[in-house]
């Protein structure tokens, strides 16, 4: 582990040194290495002649272009190092040039490129060296593993380089697809808080209107009554800016990078009682809950939308009904709860709704339901809104 680490930076500016410096310090170690015979002659008795040198200098030179023109490369070198065999002035004691040239070519090069080249070197060491007199046995194995070797180095850094850059893709991907997740939840969440902030407001905004329209005719005949209507009004407007007020501060509250955002309180159809209740004291409409078969558990959106689907409905209805009697059905099923809002108001005004409407829609389909609207079967305006009841209690805590 500590050679590991301490070779980890020597690699990292290996790898991001200038590619051509590389090849050409790799050329001239190569030209030193063919070079050793004439630097210390007395070593060997091998004859030394300056051409023979040429050739030797022939297998290392052509290195600075290995990587620019890796084939050519093998070309010129594979003719060199065979040259300088045959004329045996000195003969190459390693092939140096070949298994550099064998290396690229498997790490870099096309298929029939390296293949051509590997069966060409190892037949070329094969029948060169049997034009050539003492030959050993080991002398054969020697050559040919060296070349082997350097080719499966070769095959060994393009499979490591290839995988290293499918972890580099799939990193990115999973990146990009982190990024597109995280934009679409933002976008689901602000799109959410815009359904809540509307219903909050409409429902608010309508009941303040109802009570204040009201309030002049009261004052004259009822005081005591117009100070209650008032109330009324101050209590649903200071109920709605606390509502907005915890919705606007968990927008504007910075969170660390991965940490959820907390989740506000939402409504439950346990409190669709008292949103009635509201609704009849408030405006003076004839409001109504009813309930048939026994309640089921809903998952935690399901909730919300049953009550903002009811809230809505109850909104609509004193807005533009003209209405003096709505009733509220929750009709518990097996598998669904059907949510029915219907009042004796003057029915649609127009076929698609409006914004509220429309609401209604997504909010019943984000939860995998369905939802009508249209006029009644004895006339005003009727929403029927199907939800699918959870399969289990976790299901509803889910």
């Amino acid at each position: 582990m500590l050679l590991r680490s301490a070779l980890t930076p020597v690699v990292a500016r290996w790898r991001t040194a200038n590619p051509y410096a590389l090849d050409t310090a790799l050329a001239a170690l190569v030209l030193f290495a063919v070079s050793l015979q004439w630097i210390f002659p007395d070593e060997g008795d091998d004859p030394l002649t300056w051409q023979g040198w040429l050739l030797g200098a022939a297998t290392a030179v052509p290195l600075v272009w290995r990587r620019r023109a890796p084939f050519t490369t093998a070309c010129a070198v594979s003719v060199a190092t065979p040259a300088q065999a045959l004329y045996h002035a000195p003969p190459p004691d390693v092939m140096y040039g070949g298994m550099v040239v064998l290396y690229t070519l498997a790490a870099e090069g096309r298929p029939w490129q390296r293949r051509t080249m590997l069966a060409g070197w190892v037949i070329g060491v094969v029948t060169t060296m049997q034009h050539q007199a003492a030959k050993e046995p080991f002398e054969y194995a020697f050559h040919l593993m060296g070349l082997i070797c350097a080719y499966a180095l070769g095959m060994l850094a393009r499979v490591q380089r290839a995988y290293t850059t499918e972890l580099e893709d799939r990193a990115r991907r999973l990146e990009r697809e982190r990024a597109a997740d995280t934009a679409r939840a933002r976008a689901e969440e602000r799109s959410r808080i815009a359904r809540d902030m509307h219903d909050i407001l409409a429902h608010a905004v309508s009941l303040m209107v109802v009570q204040a329209e009201a309030g002049p005719v009261v004052v004259r005949k009822d005081p005591a009554r117009a100070e209650a209507t008032f109330d009324t009004i101050a209590a649903t407007g200071r109920d709605a800016m606390n509502q907005l007020r915890r919705i606007l501060g968990v927008l504007k509250e910075e969170r660390p990078e991965g940490e959820d955002v907390p989740r506000l309180p939402q409504p439950s159809v346990t409190a669709l009682p008292a949103l009635v209740d509201r609704v009849r004291e408030s405006t003076g409409l004839r409001a109504e809950l009813r309930t048939t078969g026994v309640p089921r558990p809903l998952s935690s959106d399901t909730e919300v939308a049953a009550y903002r689907v009811v809230q809505e409905a109850l909104t609509n209805t004193v807005k533009h009904a003209r209405a003096s009697l709505a009733v509220v059905e929750l009709d518990w099923a097996q598998e669904r709860v059907t949510v029915t809002v219907t009042d004796d108001g003057r029915g649609p005004s127009a076929p698609s709704g409006g914004h509220g409407l429309i609401g209604i829609r997504e909010r019943a389909a984000a939860c995998g339901g369905s939802a009508e609207t249209g006029a009644g079967p004895d006339g005003g305006f009727r929403v029927v809104v199907r939800l699918p009841v959870a399969a289990d209690r976790e299901g509803a805590l889910g």
